[in-house]
Order: C-alpha cells, then sequence, then structure tokens
C-alpha cells in the first residue's frame, strides 16, 4: 500500500446524494427568486459547504438567504434521503477489501455531522464509519477548496499529509487535497475528468480504486 490513509468525500462518492441534494437546491433557491437550474446547482456548488452557497448567493444578488435557509434545505434533504438514498455502487466492496486489508481510511466531507450520518444510517455505511472517522467541515474554520478539513482529518487520524490520499468527485476537493500536499483520486463517475485538473489519477468506477491504491 503506497498510503497510510485514505480520505474519502462522502456526497457522490460514499453515498449517491448528489443528483437529490442538488435537485433540492435548485427548487428551493429558484422558489426563493435566485433561479438556478440542476446543471448550475452542480456546477457551483457540488462539493461546498453551506457556507459558500450563501456567499456566492449574496455575492451575484446582493440578497441574504433567510436564516432558516439552512435548516429547511436539510430537512428536505434528509426527507428525500430517506425514500432515495443508495450507496454508491461498489462501495461496500471496496470498503471491505480496505478493512481486510487493515488499511485505515476516513471521511471528510463538506456536509454536516447529521448529513453524514443521516446517509450513512440509511445506507448502512455507519457499520464502517465509527465516530473516530468521520469529520465535517463544522470541525474547521473553513470548507473546501481550503485545505483545512482534509489536514484536520490527517491529524486525527495521526498520518502526515504526504502519505494521504484523497478521494474526490468535486473541483473543490481535488484543489482542497493539492492544497493540503496530498494525493488525489479523482471520481469522473458525475464530474468530467476535464473538470477535476489537478487529480494525480483518474478513475469511473469505485472498483477500480482499489488497484490504483496499491
Amino acid at each position: 500500500m503506497r498510503y497510510d490513509l485514505v480520505i474519502f468525500d462522502n456526497d457522490g462518492v460514499l453515498v449517491d446524494s448528489e443528483p437529490i441534494s442538488n435537485t433540492i437546491l435548485a427548487a428551493y433557491l429558484t422558489e426563493l427568486g435566485h433561479p438556478t437550474s440542476y446543471e448550475e446547482s452542480i456546477r457551483d456548488y457540488m462539493g461546498s459547504a453551506m457556507h459558500r452557497i450563501h456567499e456566492l448567493v449574496q455575492e451575484r444578488s446582493g440578497q441574504r438567504l433567510p436564516e432558516e435557509f439552512d435548516d429547511v434545505f436539510h430537512g428536505r434533504v434528509f426527507a428525500a434521503f430517506e425514500r432515495e438514498l443508495q450507496p454508491v455502487p461498489g462501495v461496500v466492496q471496496l470498503l471491505e477489501k480496505l478493512a481486510a486489508d487493515e488499511v485505515p481510511y476516513c471521511v471528510a466531507s463538506s456536509g454536516s455531522h447529521e448529513r453524514i450520518r443521516v446517509g450513512h444510517r440509511k445506507t448502512g455505511l455507519d457499520r464502517w464509519f465509527d465516530e473516530g472517522r468521520v469529520f465535517s467541515s463544522q470541525d474547521v474554520g473553513r470548507g473546501k477548496p481550503a485545505p483545512d478539513l482534509f489536514l484536520y482529518a490527517a491529524e486525527r487520524m495521526g498520518v502526515a499529509p504526504h502519505r494521504c490520499v484523497v478521494v474526490e468527485d468535486s473541483p473543490l476537493g481535488v484543489r482542497a487535497a493539492n492544497a493540503a500536499g496530498m494525493d488525489v483520486y479523482g471520481f469522473t463517475a458525475m464530474t468530467p475528468a476535464a473538470k477535476l485538473t489537478g487529480a494525480t489519477q483518474l478513475f469511473s468506477e469505485l472498483g477500480e480504486l482499489a488497484d490504483l491504491l496499491v
């Protein structure tokens, strides 16, 4: 194994949540008077923490989102997760192999701890991620593309940044991993390869990842 720690993004890498959450986000922003298509939501917000949504909307419109925005959005997303969310194909087999090979891994997500846990419970991935393996942008001051979250996860897991590899599917996440001095494998299932500039390697199915890591 060439790495001492595998750091997974969550949304779109472990759980197939991006189509659900971006459909809801685009509709909610449009409802509030900020017309947004699904494609624009993917382009602008995929992989970002909630504060980035607030900042971009205010920058573009000069208007603040309502105070209840986060709570309403998360309520709608969590309800949809309970109805629809599935694990990304191949993720269970990958986690089984990492565990069998005793390869340390964790998740570092722009989403809140609650969002991570709701998704993991629904998909059964909670058995693979105890509290010591779960890190959120809530734990640090700045979300991706700042490196803070990945550096925090590496520190908590006791691994030097250059011995870590990040598995990401968003341009923001790739930038954050680069800034943290970590290798990053870009998952192209939803994101065109051309948008993951800076990735150490690219792959299109989780089944490919185990072989890339050795």
